[in-house]
């Protein structure tokens, strides 16, 4: 007999009536539209007001640098936990259990290696993109071109995810199955971002992620209350629950059901996800909207305190949805296993819980998308148009017209980039967006700001060979040829076996800048390299540097 059919403590018996509430109700389409609708209004509230002061780059890109340290760790965090943060791992633990669980890992570990390397020293040297840091003491036109280019493929990667996520989210809100109808919801989503970015610039889209932080973690932790609620308080008997429930039986509870058969995928991604956060363009700019290095350094510790209670609980979250929903019913509904989290909350506390949920996981990916068209439209604008077309001839307002049309252009691209990834798991969506960050930016990045000898060509090299090694072995992988859930289904057969590069392309990345430097005269400015080693250990010149 389990915990949860004794007449025992309080909450054993208040656990068994929700469970058995939960297992009758059915989704409510109005109900949940309606809480969605609310929420976006109130998100758009926020944006409009928070867009009044939008008057110069230095507000639109960085948010007029008027954020603290526990501010930005907030926004940091809404950044971050994204659809594949909630929904992919979710269903991921649900279905694969301890695998699922590795993403979890992978992406707070992440979070270390860019707190110890690069958090600080960005922005001691940065304005607005990681592009001002890799050219400041190379050659500005071939250093910015190649950044922005890979800032440009990181961003879709990551969009690719997140639209993924919000249409198979929206789909099962409202009850939709056929593809036309998803193809649809991504549609809207991809517009409402546009509205978003637009008004809001980086303030608005920040104050969103303040908000959605604060959501998130919230509804993470009473899920997670309410789930060990119904197993009397003990793990023990949720994993036991789970096992029951799912057909690989114990194999759910231990290493090897998903990348067992073949572990060099394994170690790809991993490899790909604890490298690939210090190379994201859109985290490594939320460190220009705080005013001093100081705050930037607070800002990363409270950032890592809320992502790690958000990776603790979806432990007990994927775990719960196993038990509660089954691995069959969440493979079954639309959006296939990034649909764990919502049909949780549905079992657990009917349409309101569901509606909740699947509203905070939707303004979860309108922030997080907001946030990457920004750091995208303003790499496009700042680095290729007003530094390498006009050569820093703007004017004042010049720079922010053409990040705005460039946000457009980014917002078309990714909705039909989302269209054409519907059902695939966001977690690893993302992933495969680490892997690109971390084979063309991480490499050139780290040689920057710690190796003197580092030339304009082994930058080039690296960014442009990491791009191009990530983006072929994606294509020629099974995410693309032969699988049952690739981009084209049972067509073809796949070149390379890894579902992830990281494990040729980030080495490969670093090898091409070693490679590219050595091969060629020094192409830097001594001065400008001592000021920048200066600038990035101390801040030192970086505040007059940066009021733009």
């Amino acid at each position: 007999m389990t915990a949860r059919q004794a007449q025992g403590p309080w909450w054993e018996q208040v656990g068994a009536a929700i469970e058995a509430a939960g297992t009758t109700v059915d989704n409510n389409p109005i109900l949940n539209i309606s809480i969605f609708g609310a929420f976006v209004a109130v998100t758009l509230f926020i944006v409009i007001r928070a867009s009044r002061n939008n008057k110069t780059a230095a507000d639109y890109y960085a948010a007029g640098r008027s954020f603290t340290g526990p501010q930005n760790g907030f926004a940091i965090a809404g950044d971050y936990l994204s659809a594949a943060s909630f929904l992919g791992i979710c269903g991921a633990i649900a279905i694969n259990g301890y695998d699922g669980f590795l993403y979890s890992i992978g992406f707070l570990v992440a979070w270390l290696v860019a707190l110890l390397l690069v958090a600080e020293l960005m922005r001691n040297t940065g304005k607005f993109t990681m592009a001002d840091v890799l050219s400041f003491r190379l050659k500005q036109a071939p250093v910015r071109m190649a950044a922005a280019i890979t800032t440009l493929a990181v961003c879709f990667f990551y969009l690719l995810a997140q639209m993924a996520g919000a249409g198979g989210l929206v789909s099962l809100l409202l009850g939709i199955t056929e593809q036309l109808g998803q193809s649809i919801v991504v549609a809207v989503v991809g517009l409402l971002m546009i509205v978003y970015v637009l008004v809001g610039g980086m303030k608005g889209t920040t104050w969103v992620q303040i908000v959605k932080a604060f959501l998130l973690i919230g509804g993470a932790i009473v899920m997670t209350i309410w789930v060990l609620a119904i197993n009397g308080f003990n793990l023990n008997t949720l994993l036991e629950a789970a096992v029951a429930a799912s057909p690989q039986g114990e194999a759910i509870l231990g290493p090897g059901l998903q990348y067992g058969k073949n572990p060099w995928d394994f170690i790809s991604l991993a490899i790909a996800l604890v490298l690939g956060t210090a190379g994201l363009p859109h985290v490594l700019m939320r460190f220009y909207t705080v005013p001093t290095a100081k705050e930037a350094r607070r800002s990363v510790v409270w950032a890592i305190w809320l992502i790690g209670l958000f990776y603790l609980l979806t432990l007990v979250l994927g775990y719960g949805a196993g038990a509660l929903v089954g691995p069959e019913r969440i493979a079954a509904a639309p959006g296939g296993v990034n649909s764990a989290a919502p049909l949780l909350a549905l079992e657990l506390g009917g349409p309101i819980l569901l509606g909740f949920i699947s509203a905070v996981a939707f303004a979860t990916i309108l922030a997080v998308v907001a946030g990457l068209t920004i750091t995208a439209a303003a790499s496009f604008a700042h680095d290729i148009y007003a530094n390498v077309v006009k050569k820093g001839n703007v004017p004042p307002d010049g720079e922010v017209k053409v990040a705005r049309r460039t946000v457009i252009v980014i917002g078309v691209l990714a909705i039909l980039g989302g269209i054409g990834v519907q059902g695939q798991n966001v977690a690893f969506l993302v992933a495969l967006a680490f892997a690109v960050a971390a084979s063309a930016n991480l490499p050139t990045i780290l040689y920057s700001l710690f190796w003197r000898r580092f030339t304009t060509r082994g930058a080039v090299w690296s960014m442009y060979g990491g791009l191009a090694a990530a983006i072929i072995l994606i294509v020629l992988s099974p995410v693309f040829w032969g699988t049952e859930t690739s981009v084209f289904k049972n067509v073809g057969t796949a070149i390379w076996p890894l579902n992830n590069p990281g494990i040729v392309s980030i080495p490969l990345g670093f090898f091409l800048g070693w490679l590219g430097s050595v091969t060629s005269r020094r192409s830097e400015d001594p001065v400008k390299a001592a000021e920048m080693e200066v600038r990035s250990l101390t801040g030192h010149g970086a505040e007059k540097a940066t009021s733009h």
